[in-house]
């Protein structure tokens, strides 16, 4: 590892721990030339498939656009930080253990679809609206419906997915 301070191309390991759950490994390293110090995290590193979009071109899997997405439809939702990067690494994860070479977009998709429906409902509804390019209300509405089957009931027949307010007369 060479030094970021002076360049040397040495540098001895202090101390080491794992990170980010166990998925990295922290390493706290001194240069041999000018002593200065710096942390360096190692990741394994996995060939993750192409995807093969709607149109046929193939793409390298790109994470940060799956974060992307997953950001926009979890977009002023109650969820943490933490839970979408959990969910994000368990989507690569499925990904990766595939084993193909090449896995269509729109497998990747419904897996994002699935993982949202367990995670946040709105936040399906909505990733669900532009993924199936939804035209009107009424696919809204059936898709809604769909997932109001799919989970079950809370606690005394309510629905699982927030309903409005009523609203009060101005009278």
């Amino acid at each position: 590892m060479h030094c970021p301070f002076c360049a040397h191309v040495e540098t001895r390991v202090i101390d080491s721990r794992l990170a980010a759950g166990g998925g990295q490994i922290r390493r706290r390293r001194e240069c041999l030339a000018c002593a200065a110090r710096f942390t360096t995290l190692e990741t394994a590193e996995f060939s993750l498939p192409r995807v093969v979009k709607r149109d046929g071109r193939r793409v390298p899997f790109d994470a940060d656009k799956l974060r992307t997405g997953i950001l926009h439809a979890l977009e002023k939702r109650p969820v943490s930080t933490e839970a979408v990067d959990a969910l994000i690494d368990r989507l690569v994860r499925q990904v990766r253990l595939t084993g193909e070479r090449e896995i269509d977009s729109r497998e990747i998709g419904e897996k994002v679809m699935q993982a949202l429906s367990e995670l946040d409902q709105v936040a399906y509804v909505r990733f669900a609206s532009v993924y199936r390019s939804f035209q009107d209300v009424a696919a809204f509405r059936q898709e809604i419906e769909a997932l109001e089957r799919q989970i079950p009931s809370h606690g005394s027949g309510g629905s699982p997915l927030p309903r409005d307010k009523p609203r009060r007369d101005a009278s």
